[in-house]
């Protein structure tokens, strides 16, 4: 599982505006909604429910927000950088800047496990998170986390 498998050009928003962590997965899901063909609404829901169980925010300025809906035919990512880092609830009790959605079919099992790890395993390289911070061009920040990844394939 590699992150091209996951996000396309398209899924890379540069710039995201958004003072709540609420405000962040509203606007993450209508963005979600137009890549998969989803209600919007179903997927805030499955965003929402999943915060419920605990925070997505995993420390260092990073959040990785799940879920799974029935529907998918496959897995779906959708990167963000946030214009002003958030509260995001986060584990650290840091705002978040880097947001990385996920969205898996219900019977996706260990691809979801696969591809939230393979997420992690991205964002936890503070050089490639540094180098996500310096830009706010869609298509830099696409190339670095398709670049990041290549570089770790081996």
């Amino acid at each position: 599982m590699e992150i091209e498998d996951l996000i396309k050009p398209d899924h890379v928003v540069a710039q995201l505006r958004a003072t709540s962590k609420k405000q962040a997965l509203q606007d993450l899901a209508k963005r979600a909604a137009r890549i998969t063909g989803e209600q919007e609404r179903a997927i805030f829901d499955v965003l929402m429910e999943r915060e419920k169980l605990g925070t997505t925010g995993v420390g260092n300025g990073i959040a990785i927000p799940h879920g799974k809906l029935g529907s998918l035919d496959r897995l779906y990512g959708l990167f963000a950088r946030l214009e002003r880092p958030i509260d995001f609830d986060a584990i650290d009790e840091r705002p978040v800047d880097l947001i990385f959605l996920l969205l898996a079919p219900e019977s996706a099992g260990a691809d979801h496990l696969k591809a939230l790890a393979r997420v992690s395993r991205l964002l936890r390289d503070k050089s490639a998170c540094e180098k996500l911070r310096g830009t706010d061009d869609a298509e830099a920040l696409y190339a670095l986390l398709i670049d990041t990844t290549a570089t770790r394939a081996a």
